[in-house]
């Protein structure tokens, strides 16, 4: 497996409104993109700190994917993303090495990477994102 960096951390939010202020005005950091995943049900915001992002994630649908998160557990970390060359492989890897696949292939994810997830059952109870930038 051929991780290089940790891409972005994600943090569920309910309005990226209400904390986009936190990060900018107290961490001093700049939000240099927002955009929607319309299939993903999310609106993302995202910040650079050094060679890795955070990521907000704010639900566009309460049925959606962060909406139950935020429902279940609150706002808070949602996920680690990794960056890896050759997705592909990267899944099929840890498929073999016993981990459950959320994403048996990767989709287009924000910033119009490559992603696929781990299902937090086989990572310790942490969501694990593998993204490629094609």
């Amino acid at each position: 497996m051929n991780l290089t960096h940790i891409e972005h951390i994600g943090i569920a939010v309910k309005s990226l409104e209400e904390s986009i202020p936190f990060y900018e005005k107290v961490l001093g950091l700049k939000c240099y993109a927002i955009e929607e995943v319309k299939d993903q049900k999310v609106k993302t915001a995202f910040f650079k700190i050094g060679d890795t992002k955070l990521e907000l994630l704010e639900s566009t649908d309460p049925d959606g994917p962060i909406g139950r998160f935020i429902e279940r557990k609150g706002q808070g970390l949602h996920h680690i993303a990794f960056a890896v060359r050759g997705i592909d492989s990267a899944l099929e890897e840890a498929e073999q090495k016993g981990v459950q696949l959320i994403d048996k292939k990767p989709r287009k994810g924000a910033e119009g990477l490559d992603i696929a997830f781990l299902h937090p059952r086989s990572t310790f109870g942490v969501l694990t994102e593998f993204c490629e930038k094609k």
